[in-house]
């Protein structure tokens, strides 16, 4: 599965020394043109890995409330683990986080799924709450990275 490209005319990462700096990520599927929002929108090793967590229960009404935010938080992460390995790295070379979030009740949903992503010693982290994302008002989360590609911090 092949997550995309940026929406707009930029970068989705820029590479300074042995740094990658890695452009807002947000959860938007390029073959559809559209935000995830459900565990329908990932692909099938993305589900198994959220229901070794406790998501994806196939319970209609405890999966409308989580899917919209843990799915995006998979794509965006499983999106920076791609674009690290594109550039040489693993996402253990993820040195800082920036995640943002339009409702922070949202976080603790990403913060499980982030440990799919880091199991032990994650990067530094910052988390804002804002009011708007591009493209749209479905999208939940935006994550941006700093990798260091040359070794294991």
């Amino acid at each position: 599965m092949s997550i995309g490209q940026p929406m707009a005319n930029y970068a989705s990462a820029r590479r300074a020394g042995d740094f990658v700096f890695v452009s807002g990520v947000v959860a938007v599927d390029p073959a559809r043109k559209a935000i995830v929002s459900s565990y329908e929108d990932l692909p099938p090793q993305a589900r198994e890995q959220l229901r070794s967590i406790g998501y994806d229960t196939g319970q209609m009404t405890v999966d409308l409330y989580e899917a919209p935010a843990v799915a995006q938080s998979w794509f965006v992460l499983e999106r920076i683990r791609e674009i690290a390995v594109e550039h040489g790295a693993e996402m253990t070379g993820v040195v800082k986080l920036v995640q943002y979030f339009r409702d922070l009740r949202h976080y603790p949903f990403y913060n499980r799924v982030r440990g799919l992503f880091y199991p032990s010693n994650p990067p530094a982290s910052t988390v804002v709450e804002v009011a708007r994302f591009m493209p749209g008002d479905s999208c939940l989360i935006e994550v941006e990275a700093t990798i260091h590609v040359t070794g294991r911090m």
